[in-house]
């Protein structure tokens, strides 16, 4: 597995990471956690040392999950997870709104270290932008964490880059977080060229769109009745039946390529930037397998100026998020 920097940071991991969140969050009910603790061990085995929870997932279940299965491994992987959240176990899907105030940050970073068994946070990222507490208090409550020897490094997520400059002036920024590939490349207009700039590291999420982009979705797929994706315009029947010239076209370079389309996807966003590091999620160990071998694709300048050419002139139609979600981010 090859290895990457995330910005100018001196944090070196896996060309490609794994997403933990479906594993107990948001893709149908909780996963089997014998099962799940075997694909994350499938994955340290595979060379990928760069994993990514957040309290919000399960609520908590997933950084139990991640804690326990990875406490072997200390030393030898890196664990970002995420704060920002006031947790309700009543409200939907656990989430009763934003809370970035520095003591509930610093009152979530000990219970995030207890679950995940670890002495310090190795990434620490601001779920969303908080727009009721300034970013330069956010970054000053991680800057103490730091100070204290609780979190080694700061990340944000889902920011627009004003915000992220402004941070990264009182507590420089690691890493970025957000969602970002073929389907959806919105980071491209600002904040891609303000890491660039500061140095920052860049992490897309959702980078095989949420699964549309392997290939295995079509118009009559249907989900689990508490799979998210039930609830975003751009998963709608008709969506995904405009949507499937996208596939089409990874499908295309794939065969020339002897890759699959997932590959391709993951490959694309490899090839961006060297300071770009994906997080595909999965909880099947065939498709780590698949995902793990895109690190090993190799897109020409003509690959790459074939699939740009080819997908603009698709127009990706529905909403990734509806409005009240969507608000939350570029802030």
């Amino acid at each position: 597995m090859q290895k990457r920097k995330l910005g100018k940071s001196n944090l070196e991991v896996s060309a490609l990471g794994l997403g933990c969140m479906g594993m107990s969050f948001s893709y149908g009910p909780p996963k089997d956690k014998k099962e799940m603790t075997s694909v994350l061990h499938a994955a340290v085995d595979r060379g990928i040392t760069f994993f990514d929870t957040a309290e919000v997932y399960g609520p908590y279940l997933n950084e139990e999950l991640v804690g326990e299965a990875l406490a072997p491994y200390h030393g030898k992987v890196v664990i970002a997870t995420k704060f920002g959240w006031k947790i309700d176990p009543k409200a939907e899907r656990g989430l009763a709104g934003l809370d970035s105030r520095p003591e509930h940050i610093k009152e979530v970073a000990e219970a995030s270290l207890k679950r995940l068994r670890v002495d310090a946070i190795d990434l620490y990222y601001q779920h969303r932008v908080d727009p009721e507490v300034s970013i330069e208090d956010v970054a000053g409550a991680v800057k103490d964490l730091i100070q204290q020897g609780k979190v080694k490094h700061f990340g944000m997520s889902e920011a627009a880059a004003k915000t992220i400059r402004r941070a990264h002036r009182v507590q420089p920024v690691t890493a970025v977080q957000s969602e970002y590939s073929l389907w959806y490349r919105n980071p491209e207009k600002e904040v891609l060229p303000t890491l660039e700039e500061l140095g920052i590291g860049f992490v897309p999420y959702s980078p095989l769109g949420k699964g549309f982009l392997t290939g295995k979705i079509d118009e009559s797929t249907s989900f689990d009745s508490t799979d998210f994706r039930n609830q975003l315009p751009r998963f709608t029947p008709e969506a995904r039946k405009a949507n499937q010239a996208l596939v089409d076209l990874l499908g295309q370079i794939a065969q020339r390529k002897k890759a699959t389309p997932a590959q391709i996807a993951l490959a694309w966003l490899l090839a961006q930037k060297p300071w770009i590091v994906p997080i595909p999620g999965t909880t099947k160990l065939n498709r780590l397998e698949e995902n793990v071998g895109a690190v090993a694709v190799e897109l020409t300048p003509d690959d790459l100026g074939d699939i740009e050419d080819a997908a603009s002139k698709v127009t990706v139609q529905g909403a990734r998020y509806p409005e009240h979600i969507e608000q939350m981010s570029n802030r």
